[in-house]
């Protein structure tokens, strides 16, 4: 007899970035300008690279790195929003839907005020969620370590999963979506819609 899938499945994620002198940041996929850009592989966005890791950590599916690895230069340059997409596609993720998601930003600098709901309304966007499922907070590190001396950004994430009463079904569109794949200032790629309740988005998931 198969085992039934837990209704509820939670996973941690954690990502770090050193920091160099550059003209932006990508944060949640929304292009922050700020003297500083992140040293990595992919576009470096420690909130969609934490994300990932407590999405594949609620699905035990392994982590980030096994899943695009550093060392594949298909990944050189790549946005974050297609690991997302890519992960939201595996078929182990089609008997789960999103209940909320939670993020923690660390960083001395930039200041963050003014993007973080742009932020929101994006990862909303990526996760097909309503915005009141999505948190997302800023802090300091109180000059502590490498990120309190402006050397480093890093990022806490934790997902909440809840089972489908039936998988949902996976097409070849759906395996082979791309979800913002360009990066763009979130006033640019971000379109208006109309506010939808929180039981409607979850009928439509």
């Amino acid at each position: 007899m198969a085992r039934p899938r837990q209704a509820l499945r939670v996973g941690l994620g954690y990502d770090i970035h050193r920091l160099e002198p550059g003209e932006a940041l990508f944060l949640a996929g929304v292009r922050v300008p700020c003297p500083y850009r992140a040293v990595a592989h992919s576009d470096g966005d420690v909130v969609l690279h934490a994300l990932c890791d407590a999405l594949l950590g609620a699905l035990a599916a392994g982590d980030l790195g096994e899943h695009f690895p550093d060392t594949d230069p298909a990944h050189q340059g790549r946005a974050s929003s297609e690991f997302v997409a890519e992960i939201l596609a595996m078929e182990v993720m089609q008997h789960y839907r999103i209940g909320n998601i939670d993020v923690n930003i660390i960083a001395q600098a930039p200041r963050l005020g003014d993007h973080k709901a742009a932020m929101r309304i994006n990862l909303a966007r990526l996760f097909a969620l309503p915005l009141d499922c999505v948190g997302l907070k800023a802090r300091t590190n109180e000059h502590c370590d490498s990120v309190g001396e402006k050397r480093a950004i890093q990022a806490q994430a934790v997902v909440l999963l809840e089972a489908r009463t039936r998988p949902r079904a996976t097409t070849a569109l759906t395996r082979r979506r791309r979800v913002g794949t360009e990066h763009e200032p979130a006033t640019m790629r971000l379109a208006p819609k109309p506010p939808r309740s929180r039981r409607e988005t979850r009928d439509s998931r």
